[in-house]
């Protein structure tokens, strides 16, 4: 350990020289002042660790000097001793310990009792040193412990974590951690915003659980390191079948126990764990979800069709969004529908309606009989589940449409002589006993497109339906040569760039 130095502050020569002598031969580095104004100058150009102070200076007080000490943060957290050659009573005593001195020493002085003193003040003032840098560290540890689990992404996590660990540490750091696919990311901050680039690690042996281990800086060769530096790395995983995530910082920014390091790896790597856990039921959930939908379009004659899907960005699970389209007697059958709820059972109930709405439809019945006859079948089957449907037919020849509608959104028609406008027919969702109105029937003109939608399209929590309806109008009022374009446009115009909150489904058809 570096020898603390003290500095010795008394306008007496022979004083200060057996002061400078006693302290020097105990080991410590020893510098003078010979009045209170030399000291402060002394001070703010030159490391001390502790201050020896005289009360009875040429220029000030000690007691003035230790209280500019104190206050002035410039200075930096230094214990004070005071000694004095003059007898003293306990007010002045009480004085100077008032106005911050650590100790107070009266003439005659003995060697050892200074030299005990001083090692006294400074075995207090260090472990108030390291309590208080810890405590600190703790809550810059607890501040980046939140903002990793509030990331969305795994590499958002990883720059949180290697931003929290520069703040934490002051120094430069690495963060590695592995994607749900295995390909390893890697963060590195040196202040700023912390850059995260593709890097593999050469793993070690590790047990779960976490451990710290020194190495040289050219096995973390991303960045540069302090010269003659060695590299603390943390390790922490928390399954056998993982591959840890790390934390690698200068070692000398290591407090004896690597306490700090160690918790900042266990929480990046829990929630590594569980931002890799989400990817792969999001993964699951997807796959599963566009299983149970239709995967092939008809080919039909004269009409032109296109659907997109995409599913909710900010859920893990499946969710009740469904299409449908099917050549039944010369006619196409186009549903579009809208299960409530995110869930496996969400999911099943839109396979069932799904499944029931072709069964009715193969019979023959119109599409309003199909919506009663489902209606009936989800509150004998299903009592305590809800719907939106959207269900109508299609003459190809003749572009004739019957139509009707349970609660479901309604389609929006682009003709090129009169724009874009809303088919709205209004009827009970599905899951309620009440009375249908009468199917709607209508013409699609040739050059025509009609287009049927989900919620997720156009509502937003922070808006009315209604200006989401009106921003589907304004970007149907063109329709590009390619359906498959024009879909494309309107999720991305109206989804936009950012996390969706719900599925999308989206149909499109033109008749040529």
């Amino acid at each position: 350990m570096t020898p603390a130095t003290v500095l010795v502050v008394d306008d007496s020569a022979t004083k200060r020289y057996l002061l400078v002598s006693w302290l020097t031969r105990a080991g410590f580095t020893v510098v003078e002042a010979e009045t209170g104004g030399a000291a402060l100058t002394l001070l703010g150009r030159t490391e001390v660790d502790l201050v020896v102070l005289d009360v009875k200076l040429p220029d000030m007080s000690g007691f003035e000097v230790c209280e500019r000490i104190k206050s002035d943060p410039g200075y930096g957290v230094l214990p004070v001793i005071h000694v004095s050659a003059h007898a003293v009573d306990v007010v002045d005593r009480t004085q100077g310990l008032n106005r911050g001195a650590d100790a107070y020493l009266v003439e005659p002085i003995e060697p050892d009792e200074l030299i005990a003193t001083a090692q006294a003040v400074l075995r207090y003032y260090r472990a108030r040193q390291r309590a208080e840098s810890l405590a600190a560290r703790m809550v810059k540890l607890a501040e980046t412990t939140l903002a990793i689990n509030s990331a969305s992404t795994l590499v958002g996590l990883l720059q949180a974590a290697a931003d929290g660990a520069y703040q934490i540490f002051g120094g430069p750091v690495v963060v590695v951690a592995e994607t749900a696919d295995g390909d390893g990311l890697a963060a590195v901050a040196t202040g700023g915003i912390a850059v995260v680039r593709p890097w593999t690690v050469e793993h070690h042996e590790t047990a779960v659980g976490s451990t710290v281990r020194t190495e040289q800086p050219s096995a973390w060769n991303l960045t540069e390191w302090p010269e003659q530096e060695s590299v603390a790395v943390a390790s922490a995983k928390l399954r056998a079948d993982r591959t840890p995530a790390y934390v690698a910082v200068p070692s000398s920014s290591q407090t004896p126990g690597f306490p700090v390091l160690r918790q900042l790896a266990q929480a990046v790597a829990a929630a590594v764990e569980a931002q890799r856990s989400y990817d792969e039921e999001h993964r699951i959930a997807v796959t599963l979800q566009r299983s149970l939908l239709q995967s092939r379009l008809p080919d039909v004659p004269g009409l032109e069709l296109a659907v997109r899907y995409e599913p909710a960005g900010a859920q893990t699970e499946v969710g009740g969004d469904f299409y449908e389209l099917t050549m039944l007697d010369g006619r196409l059958l186009v549903a579009i529908g809208d299960v409530a709820g995110h869930s496996l059972h969400a999911a099943t109930v839109m396979a069932e309606l799904r499944h029931a709405v072709r069964a009715y439809a193969v019979e023959g019945h119109p599409p309003g009989a199909v919506l009663e006859l489902v209606n009936r079948f989800m509150r004998t089957v299903l009592p305590t589940e809800s719907a939106t449907l959207c269900l109508l037919t299609l003459e190809p020849d003749s572009g004739r449409i019957r139509m009707a509608s349970a609660g479901h959104l309604p389609p929006l028609m682009h003709v090129a002589t009169t724009g874009a406008r809303f088919i709205n027919q209004r009827g009970p969702l599905l899951g309620i006993n009440a009375s249908r109105p009468e199917d709607m029937e209508f013409v699609i003109p040739r050059g025509g497109t009609l287009v049927l939608y989900t919620d997720g399209l156009i509502e937003r929590r922070d808006s009315d339906i209604d200006v989401g309806l009106s921003a589907l109008a304004a970007c149907a009022s063109e329709v590009e040569p390619s359906l498959d374009a024009f879909c494309q446009r309107l999720l991305a115009q109206l989804a936009g760039a950012g996390e969706q909150a719900d599925d999308i489904a989206v149909v499109a058809l033109r008749r040529s």
